[in-house]
């Protein structure tokens, strides 16, 4: 029983980490912690007491946020674990808990804390790219099914991906849709 346990534990990682079709899957700088005492701000952002990330280069990677920011072109809540990509652009970021971005109801926070959880994805842009719903919702019309690691176990779960534009590029389906079957990803045609 534990061996798949820990085999499912281990597949789901590379699994996620090789879906990851961001600009920080490029990185290739090394990087090192670093242990903040107390709240700093690095780079612009509000990085609370613990730990920081930063590439090679002194440049900030990761860090949890001490306060509500904006991030990219959405704005994020404070205790979320904030990634930038290389060059100092929004990556993605995990957040402590549900929270409405664009008005999709996007998964945070998990039982192992809100590092762990759910990424939301950006464009190099800041412009929302990823995101994993936290409850079933109607996405531009379409019926779009909730996501993270729970609904992965019963399948794909690719999230609900917007095209730089801000229009659905595809979802898992919650129901039956246009022809297509309750857990079908949808893609949307343009």
């Amino acid at each position: 029983m534990s061996t798949t346990v820990v085999f499912t534990v281990i597949a789901f990682a590379f699994t996620f980490a090789g879906n990851s079709t961001s600009s920080a899957a490029q990185t290739h700088q090394s990087t090192y912690r670093q242990k903040l005492a107390q709240p700093t701000e690095i780079q612009g952002y509000p990085c609370a007491k613990g730990y920081a990330f930063f590439y090679s280069d002194g440049k900030l990677q990761k860090c949890t946020v001490a306060r509500e920011i904006p991030f990219g072109e959405i704005t994020i809540p404070s205790g979320s674990w904030i990634t930038l990509a290389e060059d100092g652009k929004p990556w993605g970021v995990q957040m402590p808990r549900d929270t409405q971005i664009l008005g999709l109801n996007c998964q945070g926070g998990s039982f192992l804390g809100p590092s762990e959880g759910s990424v939301v994805d950006l464009y190099p842009s800041g412009k929302l790219k990823v995101c994993y719903l936290a409850h079933d919702q109607l996405v531009q019309g379409v019926p779009c099914g909730h996501g993270g690691f729970w609904a992965s176990l019963n399948g794909p779960d690719p999230g609900v991906h917007l095209d730089p534009d801000g229009k659905l590029k595809q979802c898992r389906l919650s129901t039956d849709y246009q022809g297509h079957r309750r857990g079908q990803i949808f893609i949307a045609s343009r």
